[in-house]
C-alpha cells in the first residue's frame, strides 16, 4: 500500500512539473432530489483519458453550487485521485464588427448626426439668449434709466426714457422666455437621443461579442490515473440552496359514511441557474440546511448582580436552539368517476401511480418515475405525490359557549405511514368547498381530528338559567352560583354521535373555592375546567343538558362571571 501511495505521489510531482493531460467535458443533469429547502443535483459526464495522470474538467455546473456538498464517483478502468471546484473566467473575445446588423450600424450613424445637429441648434439658441441678456443689462445700467445723467431736470426726457425702458425690457423678457423654453425642449430631445445611442452601442457590443461568453464558468476538475487508454463515466452530485418545495393537501369526502380522500401534492420551485430538462425527481421531507447538532444545556449561574444578564444569555441560547424553520404543509383529493349520459369513462392513470415511497431514518422520500422539466425561473410547478383513501370516523362536536354551530369532525389514524408534514389543507365535503384546516401529523395525539364545517341540520342553544343563578352573602364570604342549559336538536333523518364541550372556571388562588353543583353526567377535567358530554341522538330527537357551579370568595372582592 505504501508503495502504491509513493508511486501516486511521484506521479503527481512529475505531472506538476510537466503538466496534466486535460479534457474539458460537458455534464448532463439526470436526477434531482428536492428538499423542503434546497435541492441535490445529480449530473454525469463521459471521459476518455490517456495512460498516466489526467484532469477531466466538468462544466455545466450550477453557479449556486454548495462546494462543501460535492460528491464525485468515477466508473471505468481508472483511479480517482482528486476533486476540486474552481471558477473559470473567460477572456473577453475581440469585438467582431461583421456580426453587427447593418440596420444597427445605420441607426447609430443617424443618431450621431442628429445629436451633432441638435448641438448646433442648442448653441445658436444659447447665443441669442446671451445677446438679449447683454442688451437688457445695457438698458438697465444706462444713466438715463438709473437717474445719474443730465436728464434729471428734463421731465420730457425722463418720460421718454421710462417709456422706452418699459417697452424694450418687456420685449426682451418675452424673447428670452421663448428662447429658454425652446432650449429646454432641445436639451430634452438631445438627452433622449443620447440614451438611445447608448442602448444601441450596448446592443452593438453584445451582438459583436456575446456577453454569455464572458460569464464566469463553474467547473469541477477530477484527477484520474489510468494504466492504459480508458473511457468511462463520472457522476457528480452537490447541493444548491435556491430551490425547494411546498406541500399542499386536498381533503375530500362524498358523504357521512364514505372514506376521506387525500391528495398529497408538492409545489416545486427552483432558481439554480440550470434548467431541469426531463429529469427524474425525488421529493424529500428532509431539510439539509436544518441544524443537525443536538442541543447541549450548560450550567446556568446567577447571583444578585448578574442574574438579569445571565437570564438574558440563557434565553438567547434557547432561541438559537430552536431557530429551525418549520416544514411546509400538504393536501388531499378524491378520485372521481365521470359519467356523460349512459357512457362511463374509465379514469386514466395519474402521476401518483409512478411514485415510490422510500422511508429514511429521519425523513421520507417520494421517488417519481416520470420525467419532469422545470425552468430555472423560480415559478412553482405542481407535482402529484399521492392519492389515497383513508379510513375515518365521523362525529359531531359543539362548544356553544363560543359558537352556536355543530361541526362535523373526521378522525384519522395511521397518518405516520403517509410521510406528511404540517400544512394547510383545503376541505371539500359532499361536492362543496368547506374551507381550510391545518394538518399536524407531528401532534402527540393518536388521532388527527379535522373539522369539516357546520351542519345546519343539527341545532344547539346555550342559555343562562336565571332562576337558578343567584348570589348571596354568608358571613365574610360571597357565594355566586351560575346555571346553564344546553339544548341539542337532531333534525337529520339519521342518528348522530355528538360531543359537547363547556367549562367551569378554575383558579390558583386558595382563597377562592369553585365547586360543581350539577353536571348532567358530564366529565370534568380538573386541570382545564372543561366539561365533556358524549351521547347519541336519534333522528328528530332533542336533548337538554343542565350544568351549574358555585364560586365562594371574599365578599369585598369582585370576580367576573360570563
Amino acid at each position: 500500500m505504501k508503495k502504491q501511495l509513493a508511486a501516486v505521489c511521484i506521479g503527481l510531482i512529475s505531472l506538476a512539473a510537466h503538466g496534466f493531460e486535460k479534457e474539458v467535458v460537458k455534464s448532463t443533469l439526470t436526477d434531482v432530489t428536492v428538499y423542503a429547502k434546497g435541492a441535490q443535483l445529480f449530473q454525469k459526464a463521459n471521459y476518455t483519458v490517456k495512460p498516466g495522470l489526467s484532469e477531466v474538467v466538468i462544466r455545466g455546473i450550477s453557479p449556486f453550487i454548495d462546494v462543501k456538498s460535492i460528491q464525485v464517483k468515477a466508473f471505468g478502468n481508472v483511479v480517482l485521485l482528486d476533486t476540486k471546484h474552481s471558477i473559470y473566467y473567460p477572456k473577453p473575445a475581440d469585438f467582431d464588427a461583421t456580426k453587427v446588423p447593418v440596420k444597427i450600424k445605420k441607426d447609430i450613424q443617424l443618431l450621431q448626426d442628429s445629436i451633432a445637429n441638435m448641438q448646433f441648434d442648442i448653441e445658436e439658441i444659447q447665443g441669442e439668449i446671451e445677446v438679449l441678456a447683454a442688451t437688457k443689462n445695457i438698458i438697465v445700467n444706462n444713466g438715463a434709466i438709473r437717474g445719474t445723467g443730465k436728464v434729471n431736470d428734463s421731465i420730457n426726457l425722463l418720460k421718454q426714457a421710462v417709456d422706452y425702458y418699459a417697452v424694450k425690457i418687456t420685449e426682451i423678457n418675452k424673447k428670452m422666455h421663448a428662447l429658454s423654453r425652446k432650449l429646454k425642449e432641445k436639451q430634452a430631445q438631445q438627452r433622449e437621443m443620447d440614451n438611445r445611442l447608448t442602448k444601441l452601442k450596448k446592443h452593438q457590443m453584445s451582438t459583436g461579442n456575446s456577453e454569455k461568453e464572458n460569464e464566469p464558468i463553474h467547473q469541477i476538475t477530477v484527477t484520474l490515473s489510468a494504466k492504459e487508454l480508458s473511457s468511462g463515466k463520472i457522476t457528480i452530485s452537490y447541493l444548491v440552496a435556491n430551490a425547494g418545495w411546498k406541500p399542499q393537501y386536498d381533503l375530500r369526502s362524498d358523504g357521512f359514511n364514505s372514506k376521506l380522500n387525500l391528495t398529497y401534492k408538492a409545489k416545486i420551485f427552483q432558481n439554480s441557474g440550470l434548467n431541469w430538462d426531463n429529469v427524474k425527481l425525488t421529493i424529500s421531507t428532509n431539510n439539509p440546511y436544518h441544524n443537525k447538532t443536538k442541543p447541549t444545556i450548560h450550567p446556568w449561574y446567577i447571583d444578585y448582580r448578574a442574574n438579569i444578564q445571565a437570564t438574558r444569555m440563557d434565553n438567547l441560547k434557547g432561541k438559537q436552539m430552536v431557530r429551525d424553520e418549520e416544514m411546509p404543509a400538504m393536501m388531499y383529493s378524491n378520485s372521481l368517476k365521470k359519467e356523460v349520459a349512459d357512457e362511463v369513462f374509465v379514469a386514466g392513470q395519474t402521476s401518483d401511480q409512478f411514485v415510490e415511497v422510500i422511508r429514511q431514518f429521519t425523513s421520507t422520500e417520494f421517488k417519481i418515475d416520470l420525467p419532469y422539466s422545470i425552468l430555472s425561473n423560480n415559478e412553482q410547478h405542481m407535482v402529484l405525490i399521492k392519492i389515497v383513501d383513508l379510513e375515518v370516523e365521523y362525529s359531531y362536536y359543539a362548544a356553544p359557549k363560543l359558537d352556536n354551530g355543530v361541526f362535523l369532525v373526521a378522525q384519522l389514524t395511521k397518518l405516520d405511514e403517509l410521510g406528511l408534514v404540517p400544512a394547510q389543507a383545503n376541505i371539500y365535503f359532499d361536492g362543496s368547498y368547506v374551507g381550510e384546516t391545518y394538518i399536524d401529523p407531528t401532534s402527540s395525539e393518536n388521532k388527527l381530528s379535522l373539522s369539516l364545517g357546520k351542519d345546519p341540520n343539527i341545532q344547539i342553544k346555550r342559555l343562562l338559567v336565571k332562576k337558578d343563578s343567584k348570589e348571596r352573602i354568608v358571613g365574610d364570604k360571597k357565594e355566586k352560583e351560575m346555571a346553564y342549559s344546553i339544548e341539542v336538536s337532531n333534525k337529520k333523518a339519521t342518528p348522530i354521535e355528538i360531543m359537547v364541550h363547556d367549562q367551569m372556571p378554575i383558579t390558583t388562588n386558595s382563597e377562592i373555592l369553585i365547586e360543581s353543583t350539577e353536571l348532567s353526567k358530564g366529565e370534568r377535567d380538573a386541570t382545564t375546567g372543561i366539561i365533556e358530554w358524549k351521547f347519541t341522538l336519534k333522528p328528530k330527537e332533542s336533548k337538554t343538558i343542565n350544568f351549574s357551579y358555585k364560586v365562594t370568595h371574599k365578599k369585598e372582592l369582585n370576580l367576573p362571571f360570563y
